[in-house]
């Protein structure tokens, strides 16, 4: 495996988020969030009509750098087409950098945003006008950085026969649900099975495993195929196939990976309490390293501002 020895990020521009509202780009022009309005029939508002990305941009020794945008806009891209919408690719790449730049982020969560916005509230998407926007700011994980407790949700995901696994705005509701219910348990995280007990995935998040040293990525044709897995995947060489709960519960470690959560150690899923989690943490050091430009070879999945 490549080295994981930890090297000092260097810091980031002061930002001026403080001094002056943030900058957003919508529909080709720059302006201050508090002057950006969507029209309440906004037909995304009443039926989440909408495709998003989460995105990261991190501070590196070279300035800023988008970590995987390429593979964020593909995803995005198929999600507009599920939604028969025109989506630019270069317009929403040129709009981020632009957004980056004009708040002088380097450390940042971007959220490009798709949506049907005016042309009437039927259910007929041909009348309707889209628009797209590109929201940045300071962000840490969701998560919040520590291990987690997970539990397994009392609600299924949303099979992929039903509504495409996409970042698709009303997807996220089977989400929001699940992860109320847990953290009304007094767990932090919601785990997604399907009926015959195969670990689907988690409201935001894909899971592994780690086993006699041996790193899994969970596969599921309803999960979204996240493009942190991906990384990770590439990184450790996983083997990629379905996962059942028992198996979950019997790991040595557990893991889950997502832009907004990078990697995440899990504690505990239900009763299970798992031990110490030193592949996680090696894991956790060289993701750190690598969207920071510290491992060489992966220079390509670096867009540079």
């Amino acid at each position: 495996m490549l080295s994981t020895t930890a090297a000092a990020a260097p810091e980031a521009p002061a930002t001026t988020a403080a001094a002056a509202p943030l900058q957003q780009w919508c529909d080709g022009k720059l302006a201050s969030a508090e002057c950006l309005h969507v029209p309440l029939t906004s037909h995304a508002l009443h039926y989440g009509t909408g495709v998003f990305e989460g995105i990261r941009s991190y501070a590196t020794a070279d300035g800023g750098a988008v970590f995987r945008l390429d593979a964020h806009l593909q995803r995005m891209a198929r999600g507009a087409r599920a939604l028969a919408m025109h989506f630019d690719a270069d317009q929403a790449t040129t709009a981020i950098i632009d957004t980056l730049r004009a708040n002088r982020q380097r450390d940042a969560y971007v959220r490009p945003l798709l949506w049907y916005g005016e042309g009437g509230l039927g259910l007929d998407v041909a009348p309707l006008k889209s628009h797209l926007m590109v929201a940045s700011m300071p962000w840490s994980s969701h998560l919040g950085g520590h291990r987690v407790r997970l539990a397994v949700s009392r609600l299924r995901r949303t099979p992929a026969t039903s509504v495409p696994a996409l970042k698709l705005c009303g997807n996220y509701i089977n989400s929001i649900l699940a992860k109320h219910d847990v953290s009304e348990r007094g767990f932090g995280e919601a785990l997604f099975l399907d009926g015959e007990q195969n670990v689907v995935e988690c409201t935001g998040e894909n899971v592994f495993l780690v086993k006699d040293g041996r790193v899994i990525a969970v596969a599921h044709d309803d999960a979204l195929p996240g493009i942190t897995r991906d990384t990770l995947i590439e990184l450790t060489g996983a083997e990629v196939r379905p996962v059942t709960l028992a198996e979950l519960h019997a790991a040595d470690e557990v893991f889950l990976t997502g832009t907004s959560a990078e990697v995440a150690a899990i504690e505990a899923l239900d009763d299970t309490v798992y031990g110490d989690n030193p592949v996680t943490r090696e894991l956790q050091a060289l993701y750190a390293r690598l969207v920071r430009g510290e491992v060489a070879g992966y220079e390509h999945w670096l867009t540079r501002f």
